[in-house]
């Protein structure tokens, strides 16, 4: 098992010190503020209190389980820990300053563990592997203290069929959920009427872009909206999609009116040809005056042919 230590990270930079006698190793590691361990097969992260000013750190492409030993970091920015055997999100609350976090490639299915980070602005969580059926799920108090901060969300390919909840992230700016299993267009304009500020999306591979106006629909929800599934979106098309949905707005609500207000009136059929468009004062278009009518209508209509028997027969 390879456990990443000091010791390791001394050895890594001893190249570093061959030309520098009077620089000693606590004095590198208090300086140290980026650190790379990237596909080293390391499997679990030992004390490296020393480095205390680290800012940015590379863990990915390795075997680690469990995110540990990282309090010490509190002025850690960037955190690259995806492809990694990581099953839960934990430990993370000393780092108050980190900025972007990448956990994509392990086998978290809760996103949680992230209240105290108030100054996150990118969680990348795509292709988990989850287990059969199983799809990743977001920790209500997770989402609600992302509200103000977060701007980048990557949760690709983690079988997610609604993002209702994701509608409290009101600062996104980029949002990629391809390769899920969202359906519902409906559910979709609701919570892109919560994102303003939203200008790049991603949802090619799901369902819901096989629907009728799919693309229509959400570029005139997205006012901001520069790309969709990859394909940058012509301001002239989105506003000839914004007027023609405000004048079809418009249209339906001049006709609710009208309807409200009775100027709209259905009258029956009938067989008086002479009424033209408009009804006839004081007239009574009930069905008993009008079945009245056409009894008349018929029995004059037999009484002309009968005479005109008659008048065969006479002859």
């Amino acid at each position: 098992m390879v456990r990443l230590t000091m010791d390791l990270i001394a050895r890594s930079t001893s190249n570093h010190f061959k030309n520098k006698r009077s620089y000693c190793l606590s004095q590198y590691f208090k300086k140290l503020t980026h650190l790379n361990f990237s596909n080293k097969n390391i499997e679990d992260i030992d004390d490296l209190s020393m480095c205390r000013n680290l800012t940015v750190l590379y863990l990915y492409d390795n075997h680690i389980t469990h995110i540990c030993n990282l309090a010490f970091a509190s002025n850690l920015t960037h955190l690259y820990m995806q492809n990694n055997n990581i099953t839960r999100i934990e430990n993370l609350s000393s780092l108050r300053q980190l900025s972007k976090l990448y956990l994509g490639g392990n086998s978290i299915t809760v996103a949680e563990g992230l209240e105290e980070l108030g100054e996150l602005q990118e969680l990348h969580l795509e292709g988990q592997r989850l287990p059969p059926g199983e799809k990743l799920l977001f920790d209500p108090r997770t989402l609600h203290s992302l509200a103000e901060s977060l701007c980048v969300l990557n949760i690709n390919k983690n079988n997610i069929d609604e993002i209702r909840d994701l509608a409290v992230l009101t600062r996104l700016r980029h949002m990629s959920a391809a390769d899920n299993k969202l359906q519902d267009l409906q559910e979709l304009e609701g919570v892109l009427n919560n994102w303003p500020h939203l200008h790049r999306m991603d949802l090619s591979g799901n369902p819901v872009c096989q629907k009728p106006k799919y693309r229509d629909r959400l570029i005139t929800v997205c006012k901001k909206l520069e790309e969709l599934d990859g394909k940058e979106i012509n301001e002239l098309s989105r506003q000839f999609l914004i007027n023609w949905k405000a004048s079809k707005e418009a249209k339906r609500k001049i006709k609710d009116e009208r309807i409200m207000t009775g100027q709209l009136v259905s009258y029956p059929f009938t067989a008086d040809f002479h009424m033209g468009l408009n009804p006839i004062p004081n007239y009574n278009y009930s069905y008993t005056n009008m079945l009245g009518k056409r009894r008349a209508h018929d029995n004059g209509r037999l009484s002309m042919k009968a005479r005109s028997e008659h008048s065969q027969i006479d002859r």
